[in-house]
C-alpha cells in the first residue's frame, strides 16, 4: 500500500508574510494614505460648518459637497490615464496637502475676497481631486513595492492605514466645529 503525502499550500515550504514586516515594507504609502484622509477628512466636511454665501445661501454647502464628491471621482479616474510611478513623489504630494490647512483657514479668517464662493469651490475640488488621485495611485502602487506572496498583506495593510486616517481625520475634524 502506498501512501501519499500532499503539502498544503500553507506548509513550510511557503512561509506566510508577517503583517508587520510587509507594512513595514510598505511604510511610506501607508503613511501616504494616513496623511490623505487625515488632512481630508480634518477639513471637509467640518469645514463647511463655518461658511456661508448670500447668493447661494442653504444651497451653498450642497454645492460643495458635490463639488468635492465630483473633484474625488475624477481623481479617481485620472488614474486609468496617468498613475505616477514614484511611491516617493506620491507620498511628497500627500504631505504637500498640509497647506490646506492654511488655505481653507484663509477662507474662514483671511482677506473678504478669500471669503467668496470661488476661492472657497477651488479650494475644495482641488482637496478632492487630490484625494482620490494619490489615494488611487497609492493603492495601485504599495502591492506592487512588494514580492507576489506579500502582495495581498500589502493591500490589507494599506486599507489599515486607510481606516486609522479616516478615523483620525474624522476625529480632529471636530476642532472646526468646535
Amino acid at each position: 500500500m502506498e501512501q501519499r503525502y500532499k503539502l498544503a499550500p500553507d506548509d513550510s515550504l511557503f512561509p506566510k508574510p508577517k503583517f508587520r514586516a510587509v507594512a513595514r515594507k510598505i511604510r511610506w504609502p501607508a503613511f501616504g494614505v494616513l496623511m490623505i484622509y487625515i488632512v481630508t477628512l480634518s477639513i471637509f466636511p467640518g469645514f463647511i460648518e463655518d461658511l456661508s454665501s448670500k447668493l447661494l445661501k442653504d444651497w451653498y454647502r450642497v454645492l460643495l459637497i458635490t463639488i468635492y464628491n465630483v473633484a474625488d471621482f475624477t481623481g479617481k479616474s485620472l488614474t486609468a490615464i496617468y498613475v505616477l510611478q514614484s511611491i516617493k513623489k506620491a507620498t511628497w504630494g500627500c504631505i504637500l496637502r498640509l497647506v490646506f490647512y492654511p488655505l481653507f483657514a484663509a477662507c474662514l479668517n483671511g482677506p473678504k475676497w478669500l471669503k467668496t464662493e470661488v476661492p472657497v469651490a477651488i479650494l475644495t475640488f482641488m482637496l478632492g481631486v487630490t484625494n482620490g488621485y494619490l489615494t488611487s495611485v497609492l493603492m495601485i502602487l504599495a502591492p506592487m513595492a512588494v514580492s507576489v506572496s506579500e502582495a495581498e498583506l500589502s493591500a490589507i495593510a494599506m486599507v489599515v492605514f486607510l481606516g486609522i486616517g479616516l478615523v483620525g481625520g474624522s476625529v480632529i475634524g471636530w476642532f472646526w466645529i468646535i
